[in-house]
């Protein structure tokens, strides 16, 4: 027997909606299989309790921290823990010092590092180094020799010879002020001192990383295996606009297989770039090194071949693709206005719990109840294609809340749950929309096919904006709002683009299909589409029979609410019609 065309497309719909179920089981069973995931969302802290670090400043003797330091770190430590994902983490400030930062469950490693590391990054000139470093500032992916370009490349691994002394690890005997960031001025005899007996593993209890940014500084490599004399700061990482890891690529353009850190800097930044770079490629030995230094640490030493006028430095070096992306979203969200560190971590109780978890479970099962008991009441038989097709949703809402809980972070917490609830009823006003325009073409006298595929036409329009509003409202809801809300907005607009396609490749695809069967296509008074029903009497090809009496009183009833029921442009339509049918007769 072959299928008539709407029945082909019904089933291509349905069987695109098993292709996207079976690919969300697919993905969540690689998470579980390959990374450690499971089959059940990750619960947020008010769910799931989770650890607790608190952080104080590292402040030089006679400093005090502002309320307006606090505060900003208390934004760019949330923006840090935000990169991973919807994490739910509260981050607050503690007795006007300290910040306390609560995240769900056991944090990793990188998010560790992305919270307690203040990435105070400065660019200083190198004045003294035990050993001369073999690295080089000059073009992105440019060797030694290589024609001035675009931005510095850096390797910090690279390992000088022992023997090469620089021209300049004689003591100088100053004689004047320095006249900028890279005269041996600066190093004075009681510098020189501390440098020739300075110890690198002791650079931590030195404070290193609050070190005044006006004044040289003694310190090491993070392998400890170079220490340095450098200049004041000349480019403070607030100059940074972005920073992002990539891979690097060669002199060639041919990308590589290391990972590295691209910098921009903004205008001003540039501008002391340039000027830096300018002075130091004129210079010679250790000198015509550029010191990338953070938190108190050099992490790159390059030597300078041009330079760089663009303001788009580049870090390379000893990177995992993992570091690299902890150390862009270190720059990129700023750097701390002064060092934390970690005064104690532990872990907590949730919040709120699992019975508060339980208690919006079961709000979302009444809900459930009263939708399905007010849909078998008002449509009958449709009754089932609405909980099927609350079921299907229901299905990838689940899949895809927990695939980006194992992949992106996500973390379920009440206010979570609250949006999911919510989305029982805006799912299930697409069903009203959809069902109420095909009654709506009943009554004017369609049978069930044609109704079917007539109010599809005219609800698939409203369902788009209605859900289009909803997913506007929750972006702007997520990017305004921090903390739980941001979880409430994430769930409605998943939810209601879960609506979207549902309603497109389930409940339209199911109503083409039992409109062909007897029981609704022949309108049986339990399906829910009977014509009598509904005020509507049909003869076949569009013909009503002429009303009598009571009956009369009905259809005329029912014909002035479809008229009601009828948009702008169809009126018009209609009136239209009716104008030139009276010239006609004339």
């Amino acid at each position: 027997m072959v299928r008539s065309t709407p029945e082909r497309k019904a089933i291509r719909s349905l069987v695109w909606l098993l292709v996207i179920i079976i690919a969300l089981v697919g993905a969540n069973a690689a998470s579980v299989l390959f990374n450690n995931g499971q089959w059940t969302p990750k619960l947020a802290l008010d769910l799931e309790g989770g650890t607790q670090i608190t952080l104080s400043p590292q402040l030089a003797s006679g400093e005090s921290v502002t309320e307006e330091q606090l505060n900003q770190a208390v934004a760019i430590i949330r923006q840090r823990v935000d990169a991973g994902g919807v994490s739910e983490a509260e981050i607050n400030t503690q007795g006007g010092q300290n910040i306390v930062v609560s995240i769900p469950g056991t944090p990793d490693d990188e998010t560790l590092a992305r919270i307690q590391s203040s990435a105070k990054l400065e660019f200083r000139a190198v004045l003294l180094a035990d050993v001369a470093s073999s690295s080089t500032i000059g073009e992105e992916g440019s060797e030694d020799g290589a024609e001035p370009g675009a931005s510095p490349s850096a390797d910090p691994s690279a390992s000088p010879s022992a023997t090469e002394e620089p021209e300049e690890s004689a003591s100088p005997t100053p004689s004047a002020s320095p006249t900028d960031a890279s005269d041996l001025a600066w190093v004075t005899p009681e510098l020189q001192e501390q440098f020739d007996t300075f110890d690198c593993s002791s650079l931590d209890v030195v404070g290193a990383n609050v070190a005044p940014v006006d004044e040289p500084l003694v310190t090491c490599e993070q392998d400890d295996s170079i220490k340095y004399i450098l200049g004041p700061a000349e480019v403070a990482g607030e100059r940074i606009t972005n920073a992002r890891a990539d891979l690097i690529a060669s002199s060639t353009g041919v990308t590589t297989n290391e990972w590295g850190v691209f910098i921009e800097f903004d205008g001003e930044g540039t501008q002391q770039f340039r000027t830096v770079t300018e002075r130091l490629v004129s210079l010679s030995g250790v000198q015509n090194q550029f010191a990338i230094v953070l938190d108190g640490r050099v992490i790159s030493a390059p030597r300078t071949i041009s330079a760089i006028t663009d303001g788009r430095p580049q870090i390379s070096g000893s990177f995992t693709e993992e570091s690299a992306q902890t150390l862009a979203d270190q720059l990129r969200f700023g750097a701390l206005p002064i060092g934390f560190e970690v005064q104690s971590s532990e872990n907590i109780s949730a919040t709120l719990g699992v019975s508060q978890l339980q208690s919006g479970i079961i709000a979302g099962v009444i809900g459930l109840i009263l939708v399905a008991l007010y849909s078998f009441l008002q449509y009958r038989a449709l009754g089932g294609v609405v909980l099927s097709s609350l079921a299907i949703a229901a299905i990838i809402t689940y899949l895809v809340i927990t695939y980006l809980s194992n992949q992106q972070g996500f973390r379920l917490s009440l206010a979570g749950v609250a949006g999911l609830v919510i989305s029982i009823g805006v799912i299930a006003d697409s069903f009203i929309v959809y069902f109420e325009r095909i009654r709506d073409e009943l009554r004017d006298g369609r049978s069930v096919d044609g109704a079917v595929e007539a109010g599809w036409k005219r609800a698939w329009r409203t369902i788009l904006i209605s859900d289009v509003i909803n997913f506007i409202a929750a972006i702007v809801l997520f990017v305004l709002a921090v903390g739980n809300v941001r979880g409430f907005a994430y769930t409605l607009g998943i939810t209601t683009v879960v609506d979207l396609i549902v309603v497109a490749l389930f409940t339209h695809p199911m109503m083409q299909l039992l409109g062909r069967t007897r029981f609704f296509g022949g309108g049986h008074p339990l399906s829910g589409l009977d014509p009598k029903a509904l005020g509507a009497v049909y003869r076949g090809r569009a013909q009503f029979r002429t009303p009598e009496g009571v009956a009369a009183t009905k259809i005329a009833s029912s014909g002035r609410e479809a008229q009601r029921r009828q948009t702008i442009a169809e009126r018009k339509a209609a009136e239209a019609a009716a104008s030139t049918g009276k010239k006609d007769a004339r």
